[in-house]
């Protein structure tokens, strides 16, 4: 017969105090790894509050406001993307995507779920928005992030082809993303990403305050979904909004826990990939 270990086994005794030794220890190792913010993920923290206070203030500031159309209207075309994007996933065709000079777009669609597409709008350009704030906190994640959302200009300018400002947006904006790579070894890229990712998650905010509670527009993204699947406009917002300030803020818990380097370990390896001469 095997022996069997009592409580007073050596081996067993040491085990025990080894693990009672070992289990406060990790917990404290772990607790300080997921608190632990460096220098470089502090300047980038500061940035972002930076950009939330200076988009919040332009936003509504009249005059100044105009300082935003570029950036509003590429936001805007991230918008339409996810309506266009959904569409096409859930079985559905897009006919064309134009962008208004008066800051609105509009997809137009046929089939496709309308329940999933609807909301896709808001919620997909948060999406994007946290997805580029998780990437703004590291230079060669901003190199990637730049040409996936180049990939997705495309698909927009397939889609409005035939807009004129939606061309002359997504060109500028693909023009901006392509000189950020050649300034400071793509530094500048990390913080051009970063400023479209934060606009990106908080534009769903502004825009529905500024549709449902300011100036009460009957057609907006959620007065048609509520007018579809009940509840108020108000309500659909409300929900959207806060989910769309969810996703900013995993986006930026995400980008402290993946990206550690600090800056000059960041350069060097954006030296090492898809290196610039400047």
């Amino acid at each position: 017969m095997a022996p069997v270990l009592d409580s007073s086994t050596p081996l067993l005794g040491i085990a025990r105090r080894s693990a009672v030794a070992a289990g406060p220890l990790a917990a404290t190792y772990l607790t300080r790894r997921a608190l632990t913010v460096n220098d470089t993920q502090k300047v980038t923290l500061g940035v972002i509050a930076a950009y939330v206070v200076a988009i919040a203030l332009l936003w509504n500031i009249p005059y100044v406001r105009w300082s935003l159309w570029p950036f509003k209207m590429l936001v805007i075309a991230f918008h339409e993307f996810g309506h266009a994007i959904t569409c096409v996933l859930t079985g559905g065709h897009v006919k064309s995507i134009s962008l208004d000079p008066r800051e609105g777009g509009v997809t137009h669609m046929q089939g496709g779920k309308s329940a999933l597409t609807l909301p896709a709008g808001y919620l997909g350009s948060s999406l994007i928005g946290a997805l580029l704030i998780l990437c703004g906190f590291n230079i060669v994640a901003s190199k990637v992030a730049s040409i996936i959302v180049g990939v997705c200009f495309l698909l927009t300018l397939w889609w409005g082809r035939r807009d004129w400002l939606t061309i002359m947006t997504i060109l500028l904006a693909v023009g901006l993303l392509v000189g950020c790579w050649f300034i400071a070894k793509a530094e500048a890229l990390r913080y051009v990403i970063l400023f479209i990712g934060v606009m990106s998650s908080l534009y769903s905010v502004w825009d529905i305050c500024d549709d449902l509670i300011l100036r009460k527009v009957n057609s907006s993204d959620a007065s048609v979904f509520a007018k579809r699947y009940g509840g108020s406009s108000q309500c659909w917002g409300v929900i959207w909004s806060i989910i769309s300030l969810l996703f900013m803020v995993a986006g930026i818990i995400s980008g402290i826990a993946a990206f550690p380097q600090d800056a000059a370990q960041q350069r060097t390896d954006s030296g090492n990939f898809i290196p610039t001469k400047f």
